[in-house]
C-alpha cells in the first residue's frame, strides 16, 4: 500500500472539511460545488458573486499549480505523474461529465454538497443521497471489474 498517497488523501480530506466549515462559519453558505457554480452561472446574484468566483478559481488553481510544479501526483502505477490520461478517452470523459452534471441536477446537489456538508448538518436528504452514491459506485465497480472484466 502506498502510504504517501493515503496521507495526501487524508490531508486533502481534512482541508476540504476545514474549508467547508470555514465557508459555513463565515458566510453561512454550503460548499456544494454544483450549487456554487450553478448559481454563479445562471442567476448571478448581486453582491454574492465574488466568493463564488474565488471558490471556483481555487478549485481550478490547485490542479493547475500541481501540473506546473509536478511530483505531487498519486496516479496508480505512475507515481511521478500528477494527472494521468483518461483511460476511456476524451469523448467518454465528456459524456461522463455530462452525466454527472445531470445527476447533480436530479439529486439536488453533488457528492461534496451532500457527503461533506449535508451529512455534517445531519440532513436526511443528504444521507439518502450519499447512500445512493455509494451503492451506485459499489455496483459500478463490481460490474466493471467482475462482469465486464477484460472488455474494459
Amino acid at each position: 500500500m502506498d502510504f504517501t498517497a493515503s496521507f495526501q488523501g487524508l490531508i486533502g480530506g481534512v482541508l476540504i472539511g476545514l474549508s467547508a466549515t470555514w465557508l459555513m462559519a463565515t458566510l453561512g453558505r454550503i460548499a456544494g460545488i454544483s450549487g456554487i457554480i450553478g448559481t454563479l452561472i445562471t442567476t448571478r446574484p448581486k453582491g454574492d458573486s465574488a466568493w463564488r468566483l474565488a471558490f471556483v478559481l481555487g478549485l481550478v488553481s490547485g490542479p493547475a499549480v500541481a501540473l506546473f510544479i509536478g511530483g505531487l501526483g498519486n496516479v496508480v502505477n505512475s507515481p511521478g505523474e500528477v494527472i494521468g490520461q483518461p483511460s476511456g478517452g476524451v469523448p467518454l470523459m465528456l459524456v461522463a461529465g455530462l452525466l454527472v452534471g445531470l445527476g447533480t441536477g436530479l439529486g439536488s446537489g453533488c457528492t461534496s454538497g451532500h457527503g461533506v456538508c449535508g451529512l455534517a448538518r445531519l440532513s436526511m436528504r443528504s444521507l439518502v443521497a450519499t447512500v445512493t452514491f455509494l451503492i451506485a459506485a459499489i455496483i459500478t465497480v463490481f460490474v466493471v471489474r467482475h462482469v465486464m472484466g477484460d472488455i474494459v
